[in-house]
């Protein structure tokens, strides 16, 4: 572990984006905050710094509590930060209100069905018709 590591890095290495290439785009784009202020992927963090983090519809509240620019498992990832309790609040409201507005309202699919799919369909069908 060393002091000084790049945001776009140490979000890489805290497991919040899959590649650094995802963690400099988010953090150029405006999605992540560096103690309440936009910053540059380059920019340091410190020990103590507060990150916010806006990922699709869920947003992350977090404090840094250790500096890594080495990417290990998701056990070790979970160590290098805290997440407040209101954002893990906030998130698991959210997450349960999009499961309960796609289990309303489906999302179609995003292409024609393929050959097993069309089968069943002509199945059900044809059974519907009898």
């Amino acid at each position: 572990m060393s002091d000084d590591v790049r945001l776009d890095k140490w979000l890489w290495a805290a497991r919040f984006f899959k590649t650094r290439a995802l963690a400099r785009e988010a953090v150029t784009g405006g999605k992540v905050h560096l103690n309440g202020q936009r910053a540059k992927p380059s920019r340091n963090v410190k020990i103590g710094d507060s990150i916010d983090i806006s990922r699709g519809h869920y947003r992350y509240e977090i404090t840094v509590d250790a500096v890594s620019d080495r990417r290990g498992p998701a056990r070790e990832a979970a160590k290098l930060f805290t997440e407040s309790e209101e954002s893990v609040e906030k998130r698991t409201a959210i997450a349960q209100e999009l499961a309960l507005r796609r289990r309303v309202a489906p999302i179609p699919p995003a292409s024609r069905p393929d050959k097993r799919s069309r089968r069943r369909i002509i199945r059900f069908t044809r059974k519907r018709e009898d």
